[in-house]
């Protein structure tokens, strides 16, 4: 049970989201932009876990998942991270961010990408879609399931799983929603202190963060391999 509710903080890390979250935080009425994103996300994810955890008996889809956690894709997904770790603290990847740059300076401007624009509109309805949409089952997600299929439990306690493991994964909606709702006046202000202290400290909270996520999942990986 404690892997399963590692891997549903690993799958909350979602670039998408965290992205679709701080676009909806700038915008006008937040709250309600965020409300509509989640149900979508909600609609997607645990109708597709269900869908997921049922059918892992087959074998085309067990095998799937197993060689998705496999220890060798730990050890190798924690080798990659533990390589992001040094190349930002080594300053590495400056180079590559000013060539970058430079080529998107080169190019004419094709502004953000299309489900940004969609969410910048500012529509409940918009964000609903969006978010059913961009709510799709990456690795840490088929894993979390493969464990609550392994569990072996009833029906109804693996669908209540499911809908749990959701609701932990999607905690980066769920925490400002909370908070608009419990505290609409405090919270805009709390989320643009918030939004310094990121900037000031991101660096540093992305090597840390890269290299703890590196070392346990090489911890993990070499675990499996020798139980």
């Amino acid at each position: 049970m404690t892997q399963v509710v590692l891997l549903s903080l690993t799958a909350s890390l979602n670039p998408t989201l965290v992205a679709a979250t701080t676009v909806m935080l700038l915008l006008d009425k937040p709250a309600r932009l965020m409300l509509g994103y989640l149900l979508g996300a909600y609609m997607t994810s645990i109708t597709l876990g269900l869908v997921i955890v049922f059918s892992l008996s087959n074998s085309s889809a067990t095998n799937t998942t197993e060689n998705t956690i496999s220890p060798a894709v730990d050890i190798g997904l924690g080798a990659i991270a533990l390589a992001v770790a040094f190349v930002l603290q080594t300053g590495r990847n400056q180079r590559l961010k000013e060539r970058r740059q430079a080529r998107k300076a080169a190019k004419p401007d094709k502004g953000p990408p299309r489900w940004q624009q969609e969410l910048s509109k500012g529509s409940p309805r918009t964000t609903f879609v969006v978010g059913a949409l961009l709510t799709l089952p990456g690795a840490s997600y088929l894993a979390g399931l493969d464990q609550i299929h392994k569990l072996k439990y009833s029906t109804t306690v693996t669908v209540l799983l499911v809908i749990g493991f959701n609701l932990v994964m999607m905690w980066l909606l769920e925490v400002p929603l909370g908070s608009f709702a419990v505290a609409p006046q405090w919270t805009p202000r709390a989320i643009e202190r918030a939004k310094a202290w990121v900037s000031r400290h991101a660096h540093v909270f992305a090597v840390r963060g890269s290299a703890a996520v590196g070392v346990l999942l090489v911890i993990k990986g070499i675990v499996g391999l020798v139980s």
